[in-house]
């Protein structure tokens, strides 16, 4: 009976025994569970901390770029105004000009204009002490002293200045800004040293190589010079 208390007793301590070993292992598997639990928190975290880092430093970059395109845009948008105020004023400043120079010939006719406008381009001397204008009828003869020149084609007018030497222009307009220039002496040699028939067909060759000249706007002042030493005949 004794032996069967031992053997009970016995068999009591090495369940415990068993039972506390499980305990002390259960524990430490819990306490490595933790741990690593604990671990893999703390590197979620470590990795939420870079990605949030991360995206704070994109912002910031996108913030200052955004900034940096804002005031570049900012800054040409300026320039641009600063550029149209330039050639607003510039614009401003040609038609004050322009106006200037209209007032200038107000009070002359647009065919007077013409006529000084022409001489100033084309008139052999500017240093003259009148300009003289003649309207010519078209079918009269180029050569007014020669029976058998041809006739012009068309209404011409012939400017010249009071001598020889300042030349002559005879022209037709053309309504467009635009001259026909007839190459017109202002004094014929003899036609009796001519054979007959050639002067027909020199004047003839005057209205064939009749040139179209586009006249230009040239200076009010020189203009207004020629229309006061002007005479119509």
């Amino acid at each position: 009976m004794k032996k069967l208390r031992n053997i009970f007793y016995s068999n009591v301590v090495m369940m415990l025994l068993v039972l506390l070993l499980v305990g002390c292992m259960g524990g430490k598997e819990e306490k490595s569970n933790n741990d690593s639990a604990l671990q893999s928190e703390e590197n979620n975290n470590e990795t939420e901390d870079s990605n949030q880092i991360t995206k704070d430093e994109s912002e910031a970059t996108t913030g200052s770029e955004e900034s940096g395109t804002k005031n570049s845009n900012e800054n040409a948008s300026t320039e641009s105004s600063t550029d149209e105020s330039k050639e607003t004023s510039l614009e401003g400043q040609k038609n004050e000009a322009n106006s200037e120079k209209d007032n200038v010939l107000a009070e002359y006719s647009s065919e007077k204009i013409e006529y000084a406008r022409v001489w100033l381009q084309l008139g052999a001397n500017q240093e003259i002490d009148e300009l003289n204008v003649r309207h010519i009828s078209a079918g009269e003869p180029i050569n007014p002293n020669d029976d058998t020149s041809a006739g012009y084609p068309e209404d011409v007018i012939q400017l010249a200045g009071s001598r020889l030497v300042d030349g002559s222009v005879t022209y037709s307009g053309n309504g467009d800004g635009t001259i026909k220039v007839y190459n017109v002496p202002l004094r014929w040699d003899s036609s009796d040293d001519l054979s007959k028939g050639v002067m027909r067909e020199v004047t003839e060759d005057i209205i064939k190589n009749a040139k179209t000249v586009y006249v230009d706007t040239g200076d009010s002042e020189k203009i207004k010079r020629l229309i006061d030493i002007m005479t119509i005949h």
